[in-house]
């Protein structure tokens, strides 16, 4: 066991858990890997509810109550999630307080059938930040086009978002205006802008997935040259444009009100190929003021062999512009991959929420008493 997670810690890298279960929190494994592993936050997402609650144990009792109450499967769905939630921020609570506010964080996502409609997101994120009830909660909402005037609205309330699903670059420019227009909108309202958190996760390696798969199409030796440098090139470019909006005027302006930065965060960060390093999107992406969060599986090939050696961002601007230049001059287009990622992605997340109702409703039915 190497001390790689501390020296990605000390680099100002806060690493975060991409997983939770009720098993997680109740067999003492979240607590043991915030003491041992530098775990200081937890992202949810509806795949990951929906593998944790239809293959995993502990759900049994509240599942039975709630068929005896005769929920909706919507609501035995909120109710689940959210005690899952609530639990895991009670144990990272000392986290929070410890980096006042800025981690002990855990993330739940707004249902994602609603991702292309403004108004329920915002009803949605309102509602969850009600039920989870404790401030180290992030609400996750996805970066479409009718999520960012919902971002702009929650963050406008004084509610920490965590802004999922980004793929471009323009899109994520898109996501920090909409994060500072809700900070101009709170601090109108007299809220205190030392409150409101907000991380804005970037999607890494689906864009080295689809991005390869085209240039393996292509088959050329300049195509095959820039397999497995896309990803890691979107995302230093991401965190050149984080640099440059995180110091312009409009955010000293907030800053003098002791806003928050909006931290950029390394989002699907477990590779895919396994021709690979796979620790290959936490080594490359080390830079302060950033959020990395891994599976378990990954968290553990870090511990276990990843190579920190500093700062890996600093100075790949001109680099990274040059790779994202290349595959484009092989006729593949940006825009279209980002899209297509963002659809499907997505797609992906209600696939599985649907997934989660029809198992949950399931398990109602079988548990639910019989009329007597």
């Amino acid at each position: 066991m190497t001390d790689a997670l501390k020296r990605l810690s000390d680099e100002g890298v806060a690493i975060w858990l991409d997983d939770l279960s009720r098993k997680r929190i109740t067999s003492g494994n979240l607590a043991e890997l915030i003491d041992e592993q530098h775990i200081v936050g937890v992202t949810t997402n509806p795949s990951i509810f929906q593998k944790a609650i239809s293959h995993g144990d502990g759900y049994e009792q509240q599942l039975t109550d709630l068929a005896t109450r005769k929920v909706t499967v919507d609501e035995a769905i909120r109710m689940i999630t959210t005690a899952d939630v609530r639990d895991a921020a009670d144990i990272l609570r000392p986290v929070f307080d410890a980096t006042d506010g800025q981690d002990g964080r855990v993330s739940i996502e707004v249902d994602p059938r609603l991702a292309h409609h403004t108004d329920a997101t915002v009803a949605e994120a309102k509602q969850l930040a009600w039920l989870v009830d404790r401030p180290n909660t992030l609400i996750k909402i996805p970066a479409t086009k009718a999520g960012l005037p919902a971002i702009t609205e929650v963050i406008g309330k004084g509610i920490s978002v965590n802004v999922t699903l980004i793929f471009s670059l323009e899109r994520y420019r898109e996501v920090m205006d909409a994060y500072l227009a809700g900070l101009e909108k709170a601090k109108a309202a007299g809220l205190d802008l030392s409150k409101i958190h907000s991380v804005a996760s970037f999607f890494v390696s689906r864009v080295d997935s689809e991005i390869d798969k085209r240039l393996d199409a292509v088959g050329t030796p300049e195509a095959k040259a820039l397999k497995g440098k896309a990803a890691l090139a979107n995302a230093r470019l991401a965190y050149q444009a984080f640099e440059e909006v995180f110091s312009s005027d409009r955010w000293a302006a907030l800053d003098k009100a002791h806003a928050n930065k909006q931290r950029p965060l390394w989002a699907s960060t477990g590779v895919k190929d396994p021709a690979y390093k796979d620790t290959l999107y936490v080594d490359d992406l080390v830079a302060p003021g950033t959020v990395n969060t891994m599976p378990e599986a990954t968290l553990d090939a870090t511990a276990d062999h990843g190579q920190i050696t500093g700062n890996t961002i600093a100075g790949t601007y001109e680099q990274a512009r040059a790779e994202l230049d290349g595959v484009a001059k092989l006729g593949i287009s940006y825009d279209d991959v980002v899209q297509l990622l963002e659809d499907e992605g997505v797609e992906k997340f209600e696939a599985s929420w649907i997934d989660l109702l029809n198992s949950t409703e399931a398990e109602l039915k079988r548990l639910a008493p019989s009329e007597g």
